[in-house]
């Protein structure tokens, strides 16, 4: 189904999120992995990948793309799916703000302390919330591997103050103090090609990775057109016309 069920968006304005199970199928997320894991990581070896790091000194890789080309990643960002969840979510025509892969490696990959992504977007240059994302997990994510933990219906606190700790920007203590107390915390525990659909304000974190197993997941943000950055502070998330394509398009690109 494209777009969000009623159940769905019940839950979605009530929560701050829900979890679209199998939204790739094993077939799609193989095919969108294993190109994934054998180019970012020959990239790695170049030094062409970020590495962010937490408090310990553990490092998740990030790389991300500041258009929506015609290759895997840009097209899985435009799949009418994906598409359909972010408008109807958005509730307004939308555009692609971003897109990329996080990279929790085996034993290795770091935390992310707790933020709203609407935390530093608002400083680039985005007026209101009206943003969100979808994180689709191509290996299963766990507890023990690091998965996305959330706040539940803490969207509707609005933008909580951010300052930059380490490579992250986030959340003032004192107000996450607050929050923690307040709000039931949920372990976002998925399957592969399971997708997480969340809004911009809903505050989340995740641990570190201290498995033997990967934790890598697909993110594509998306904002209202209206929204669009009044002034230029990055090379992504500014303007540029959504080119909507089929399902399961990018596995005929290379």
């Amino acid at each position: 189904m494209l777009g969000l069920t009623q159940a769905e968006a019940k839950d979605y304005a009530r929560d701050g999120y829900i979890i679209r199970k199998g939204l790739l199928s094993e077939e799609e997320v193989a095919d969108f992995r294993g190109h994934a894991r054998q180019q970012l990581e020959a990239e790695k070896k170049t030094g062409a990948i970020m590495a962010k790091g937490d408090k310990e000194g553990k490092t998740t890789l990030l790389k991300m793309w500041t258009k929506a080309e015609d290759d895997k990643y840009g097209l899985l960002a435009r799949d009418e799916r994906m598409v359909g969840l972010a408008e109807a979510a958005i509730g307004k025509p939308i555009y692609l703000y971003s897109h990329k892969m996080t990279m929790k490696q085996p034993n290795e990959g770091g935390a992310w302390e707790w933020h709203q992504d609407f935390g530093y977007w608002y400083n680039y240059g985005c007026l209101a919330p009206d943003m969100m994302s979808i994180y689709i997990a191509l290996d299963k994510a766990t507890r023990e591997n690091g998965c996305l933990q959330v706040l539940k219906a803490t969207h509707k606190l609005g933008r909580l103050n951010h300052i930059r700790e380490n490579d992250q920007t986030n959340v003032e203590q004192e107000h996450l103090d607050a929050a923690l107390k307040r709000f039931e915390h949920v372990y976002v525990e998925m399957e592969a090609g399971d997708a997480l659909v969340f809004d911009g304000n809903l505050l989340h974190r995740s641990d570190a990775n201290r498995s033997d197993t990967y934790r890598w997941g697909y993110i594509c943000s998306y904002n209202a057109v209206e929204n669009a950055p009044f002034k230029k502070v990055r090379e992504y998330g500014n303007f540029d016309e959504l080119k909507k394509v089929p399902a399961g398009s990018f596995r005929m690109a290379s």
